[in-house]
């Protein structure tokens, strides 16, 4: 069962709950009683590619299915009990699961996970069900407990981690997910809502200066008001941008004597902040970069050139090189995909959480 929880955790999603394990003898024929669990997971897989990865895992622990019917032994059996409330009703998939309220031993540890989530069709929630159930039967509660694999990341010592790299490297999307899947407050760069970006790309010898400008100030506010505030149903705080990022991309854009200018305003700001636990890069490839940036497909960066992405970067890694503290992890993202990729993300995280 642990290396069941183990293999979801890897290969389907996070695991936010665990019930107890419930002993129950054999049901629908003659054999060695059955342990049993209700796991709480979050995917961003669609149904029926949970349903594939659960196949696998299954296979890959032995499990062979045969067309014979009726119940039999099994070394492992996982079932999709529930997705939020969707009803699906497949020749392969059927969810609910149709049995649910017939089988204390998947009330029982729903309801210690659950109790009140309520079942889409028939609209009664796990404790009403378990008190209404027709099965008698009387699930054991045993001692041992089955270990969360993602705890084991969870442990870190960071208060504050700011992840950055280039335009398209994914830095929003990673910081994303991991706030979903460590109970973190997200601080995302509000750049959509800066009316002079979009005029930048089309006039950036015009519209540098207040585009600057306008982003310093923004993310000087939106930093300040966000990570000096406690909070307390929080653990940590990720953000997908550090402040210094202003410095970069302005030292690209503005003339000399108007960089001047910024940099003086940029240091009053800068000291007043609180600075990253861990500062993380993402470093990818230039041509896998310009391939993001067409996939998500906004129409003011379509003509972002690689030369453009090449001076960022050299910007990032001599910021970097410049500092003298211990906190800088650059990891190398270019053929990776953290996206679809859970086994990615995964390594991804333990190289940033270690």
């Amino acid at each position: 069962m642990q290396k069941a929880i183990t293999l979801i955790f890897e290969q389907v999603g996070s695991v936010e709950k665990i019930s107890s394990v419930y002993q129950t003898p054999a049901m629908g024929f003659e054999g060695d009683d059955f342990l049993n669990c209700v796991l709480w997971i979050k995917s961003t897989m669609q149904p029926q590619d949970v349903l594939e990865e659960i196949l696998s895992i299954e296979k890959s622990m032995g499990r062979v299915r045969n067309s014979k019917q009726g119940y039999a032994s099994r070394v492992i059996d996982i079932d999709i009990l529930f997705i939020d409330q969707l009803q699906i009703k497949t020749d392969r998939l059927i969810v609910p699961h149709p049995e649910i309220a017939h089988r204390k031993f998947v009330l029982q540890p729903m309801a210690e996970v659950d109790a009140h989530f309520q079942h889409p069709s028939l609209k009664k929630n796990m404790v009403w069900m378990l008190a209404k159930t027709e099965d008698q039967s009387q699930p054991i509660k045993i001692s041992k407990w089955l270990r969360n694999p993602g705890k084991d990341l969870a442990r870190h010592q960071y208060n504050y981690i700011a992840i950055e790299g280039n335009i398209g490297a994914g830095k929003t999307s990673l910081a994303e997910q991991m706030a979903a899947d460590f109970n973190a407050k997200l601080i995302l760069e509000r750049f959509l809502e800066n009316p002079f970006l979009p005029k930048f790309y089309m006039e950036p010898g015009r519209y540098a200066f207040p585009l600057e400008m306008s982003f310093l100030a923004d993310r000087y506010q939106q930093l300040i008001e966000n990570i000096t505030q406690f909070d307390l149903f929080k653990d940590f705080v990720v953000a997908d941008y550090d402040l210094y990022k202003s410095m970069i991309f302005a030292k690209i854009t503005l003339t000399e004597e108007e960089f001047a200018l910024y940099k003086k305003l940029f240091h009053l700001m800068h000291k007043e902040l609180p600075k990253p636990d861990l500062y993380v890069y993402l470093h990818q490839t230039t041509e896998r970069l310009i391939e993001n940036i067409q996939q998500r497909g906004r129409s003011f960066e379509q003509n972002i050139e690689a030369d453009y992405l090449n001076k960022i970067n050299e910007g990032y890694l001599d910021y970097i090189k410049n500092q003298h503290t211990g906190n800088i992890k650059i990891i190398d993202i270019s053929g990776k995909d953290f996206l679809k990729n859970r086994g990615d993300y995964l390594a991804l995280l333990r190289e940033i959480l270690s």
